[in-house]
């Protein structure tokens, strides 16, 4: 069912908990991968400067884990993009269609606390454009979403 799964990470925490997923899917499908990360860039009159300031670091961290998976088997590609801030959905919609992406994703929640109070800007935007199918990873377990357990009583 899917042949080309993008996985479209910021770097942060939340990204790293759609990992799991993403190597399952992979697995599953005999998928080919592609790791998508927009550097986001806040552009003025006077400034150009990435929006998150640990940006190189996590372009590091994200090449180390596009490498682990490479080393692992997994026909795996890496998009490094810019973007003006705000625009990272629109980017990664762009690269999951012109790649024919089956399957788009993502963390719920990344570096943007305010404008993510639900689902995450970039999470929900993706959902909106439609491009392709999209897998949101919530940032956390609720323990209400967790499965009810029959209770053993000892004899």
């Amino acid at each position: 069912m899917f042949n080309k799964i993008v996985w479209a990470t910021d770097g942060s925490e939340t990204a790293d908990r759609s990992l799991p997923f993403v190597r399952d899917l992979l697995n599953e499908h005999d998928a080919s991968l592609l790791v998508i990360h927009c550097e986001e860039r806040s552009m003025g009159a006077r400034a150009n400067f990435t929006v998150h300031p640990d940006e190189g670091e996590l372009q590091a961290k994200i090449k180390r884990q596009v490498d682990e998976m490479s080393n692992r088997g997994i026909d795996v590609k890496y998009r490094l993009v810019s973007t003006t801030a705000g625009g990272a959905a629109h980017r990664i919609a762009e690269l999951a269609l012109e790649e024919k992406a089956d399957l788009i994703v993502v963390g719920t929640r990344g570096h943007t606390a305010v404008g993510s109070l639900l689902l995450g800007s970039v999470t929900q935007r993706l959902l909106h454009l439609g491009v392709a199918p999209v897998l949101a990873v919530p940032s956390v377990r609720h323990p209400a979403a967790a499965p009810k357990r029959e209770v053993e009583f000892a004899s």
